[in-house]
């Protein structure tokens, strides 16, 4: 029985939700961040040791087990002691995928969308009794805000990330695709790897395994191929104009119809369904949404975690479809210098074809261990707006706020991004 954990990177959406897990199953537990932050506070009230940096002298013979995210490197001083103590080490996706053998898991995989049609399932599986344990990549204002939720029974809901083809590792009863585009082209290089990386993860359902699978969405349809038991859903279904929700947008109909078809995989009525779909709120950063004053005005305020191309183009959309005629600013900080280098005409298309008032851009958030200096010094946020009708690079937060403080006279703030955007955002949320 594994009884002392200590995780490498516990900060990370990914990581603290397991960390949560092992929590709950009364380990004891620390872990490392290079930074502190609202999770590691959170995950030190709830009893997990945490030490800020990466030091090999928080690593100790009497470790059961060290877990690390994927974005530390070999050269980690807290994973090679680990290693030179013989400690068992595992990656995150591998910590996680023993646990998808372990029990009857659902995973919800896809470019965009995984959250909240994570999200969405949960409520479904909650209201229905089901008691799932989930672990999912945001925080929910149901599970107290937080990414994680203990449950009794043997049900595992996951949110499985393409991203170095991490899902490989997992081996659930039930399979949710959402979509599939080109992402994470540092590590995939192409669509085609991609998909075959789909391939290869819907292969691991066996025999009696279930794909939920999104018909409108060309790239899911070729991975489909091939599985004995898949059911299909699209936004074009008579079901899509019942479903009743909080959230706008024709993808989170869409997200919805995914839970919804997983739903009744596991025979739970339409009517438990619709009244979990119907009281969903949405997720931390998923169009988070805040009434506030600006200089007297009133604004709105959204907070979305959007990164790529396809997320940006659809979350303007469904704002400008709920608050319609309203003028907006976006303020995008792109996410990671491989991202923004590899999809920079997607972007840029992107970018231009939002038809808002303006695009303020952020410095691109880089990623520690998944960057190279070569591409930093290629790309950046100035040659993205050169591009981009109405974008202007800001050299730092500060120099963005003054900005905003001094002319914004618009309707809705939109700050978007992967990275530490939010933190901006934040500072709106309040009357100013």
């Amino acid at each position: 029985m594994i009884k002392r954990i200590h995780f490498i990177g516990i900060g990370g959406i990914g990581v603290s939700s397991l960390t949560q897990y092992y929590l709950a199953q009364k380990a004891i537990v620390s872990g490392s961040d290079l930074e502190k932050s609202e999770i590691t506070d959170y995950l030190k009230k709830k009893g997990a040791k945490i030490f800020i940096g990466n030091k090999k002298e928080d690593i100790h013979q009497d470790l059961d087990l060290v877990i690390y995210t994927p974005a530390v490197g070999k050269d980690n001083p807290e994973l090679k002691q680990a290693k030179r103590l013989k400690i068992k080490t595992l990656s995150y996706p591998e910590a996680l995928g023993l646990l998808t053998k372990k029990h009857f898991t659902i995973a919800v995989s896809g470019a965009h969308g995984k959250s909240t049609t994570t999200a969405m399932l949960a409520k479904i599986l909650i209201e229905a009794k089901l008691d799932p344990t989930v672990i999912i990549g945001t925080k929910l204002k149901e599970f107290g805000d937080t990414n994680f939720r203990a449950g009794s029974k043997n049900i595992l809901l996951i949110e499985a990330d393409e991203f170095q083809a991490s899902f490989l590792n997992y081996w659930p009863k039930i399979i949710i695709v959402t979509n599939i585009e080109a992402e994470h082209l540092d590590y995939y290089k192409n669509l085609n790897n991609v998909l075959k990386a789909f391939k290869k993860f819907v292969s691991h359902l066996g025999a009696k395994g279930i794909l939920i699978a999104n018909q409108d969405n060309e790239n899911v349809l070729k991975i489909a191929k091939g599985i004995k038991k898949t059911i299909f859903y699209s936004f074009n279904q008579k079901k899509a104009a019942l479903l009743k929700l909080k959230v706008p947008g024709s993808y989170n109909i869409s997200n919805a119809l995914a839970a919804l078809y997983c739903a009744r995989a596991l025979k739970i009525p339409d009517k438990v369904s619709f009244k979990a779909l119907s009281e969903y709120r949405g997720a931390w950063r998923r169009m988070e949404t805040h009434q506030a004053k600006l200089k007297g005005r009133n604004i709105t305020v959204i907070s979305d975690y959007g990164h790529h191309p396809t997320e940006i183009a659809v979350t303007i959309s469904a704002i400008k479809e709920k608050y319609h005629g309203k003028g907006i600013w976006l303020i995008f900080q792109p996410h990671q210098y491989q991202r923004t280098f590899y999809l920079f005409n997607d972007f840029v298309r992107a970018l231009n074809g939002l038809g808002i008032e303006k695009i303020l851009l952020a410095p691109i958030y880089g990623v520690a261990g998944r960057e190279t200096q070569a591409l930093i010094q290629k790309i950046s946020s100035e040659k993205l707006a050169s591009k981009i009708a109405m974008a202007t690079a800001m050299t730092d937060f500060k120099t963005i706020e003054k900005y905003i403080l001094d002319k914004f006279d618009k309707d809705l703030l939109v700050f978007m991004g992967a990275g530490d955007i939010y933190l901006l955002a934040q500072r709106f949320f309040k009357n100013r």
